[in-house]
């Protein structure tokens, strides 16, 4: 969730729902060797003072940086816990033997997770894949050195490396993970619905579900996933909260980063926020053209009427 997790979109998913939510990817040798008034890491490293319980994640292959990163990320005083990310199966990040490389090096794994441990007071969990391959799933293992070095807890996303995103989530291997050790376990992996979210939670025992992909553009899917869990009816919003809740965000994002970092940053999320509606291909198009969030602002609140939801 590189490029998405930011303290505004963070806040719109905790105001529906979010217990927790957790930042963007933070390199621990970036985070330690970049200036001090580096602006891109004051942005990865913002929170607001409504947000209830944000956890930090951190990358990196070096177990003696990721220690020094997590104590002064422990001094901001910001967040609840830190997470060490060993699932990323993006090239530039596993290249360096960093996010779901580590799964291959099981040791150094075991002495990142140490570090980190011994470096804070701070919870510490640790997000994981399956395994590298289908050859060779040891996600179990690695679960077990987690719990042995102290780790709060562990997060589970039920593919592979060599996956990425595609096929199926396994919710029987996240189950195995989950029988393997005593602390707790996040399952994560294809929830785009609360029914989604339910059936992991009951088909693999998790203690709880993290939600990724699935809040793009619908970040209402946590108070769905609530009101599911307590025994009521998921509410699918309106168009018209659709289409504030956009105007809300992008407006958070101009007050944050000024009006045309936002203006380029808010065309994802827009699109995202669009998909489904009758009309949002030629509106995506006329936004990705545009220079001002007025004229975004204009465009979308002059369309509204036509914005109708192409499935019920």
């Amino acid at each position: 969730m590189a490029g998405i997790t930011d303290k505004p979109f963070r806040l719109i998913c905790q105001e529906q729902g979010a217990d927790e939510t957790v930042t963007e990817m933070v390199s621990a040798m970036g985070y330690l060797t970049a200036p001090k008034d580096s602006r891109a890491y004051q942005w990865l490293l913002d929170t607001a003072p409504e947000e209830n319980r944000v956890w930090v994640q951190v990358f990196g292959n070096k177990p003696d940086l990721i220690a020094r990163a997590c104590a002064a990320l422990e001094e901001m005083g910001r967040f609840c816990g830190i997470d060490i990310n060993m699932g990323c199966p993006a090239q530039k990040v596993m290249g360096s033997g960093s996010g779901s490389a580590l799964m291959r090096t099981p040791l150094l794994a075991r002495d990142i997770m140490r570090a980190a441990r011994q470096a804070t007071g701070l919870p510490v969990s640790v997000k994981i894949r399956t395994g590298w391959d289908d050859a060779s799933k040891n996600a179990a293992d690695i679960a077990r050195i987690a719990e042995a070095e102290g780790l709060n807890r562990i997060t589970v996303h039920g593919r592979t490396r060599m996956q990425q995103f595609s096929g199926m989530s396994s919710a029987a291997d996240i189950a195995a993970v989950k029988r393997a050790v005593r602390i707790p376990v996040i399952a994560n992996g294809d929830v785009f619905s609360a029914r989604d979210a339910a059936r992991l939670l009951a088909e693999t025992g998790a203690d709880g579900v993290m939600i990724g992909r699935g809040a793009l553009g619908n970040p209402f899917l946590f108070s769905q996933v609530q009101a599911l869990l307590a025994g009521g009816e998921p509410q699918v919003p309106t168009p018209e909260t659709v289409l504030s809740t956009a105007l809300r965000h992008a407006d958070d994002m101009a007050a944050w980063k000024g009006e045309r970092s936002a203006v380029l940053e808010m065309r994802k999320h827009f699109s995202w926020y669009l998909k489904g509606m009758r009309g949002a291909a030629k509106l995506r198009a006329a936004i990705n053209g545009m220079d001002s969030m007025a004229e975004v602002r204009r465009l979308l609140t002059d369309s509204f009427g036509s914005l109708t939801c192409e499935t019920s």
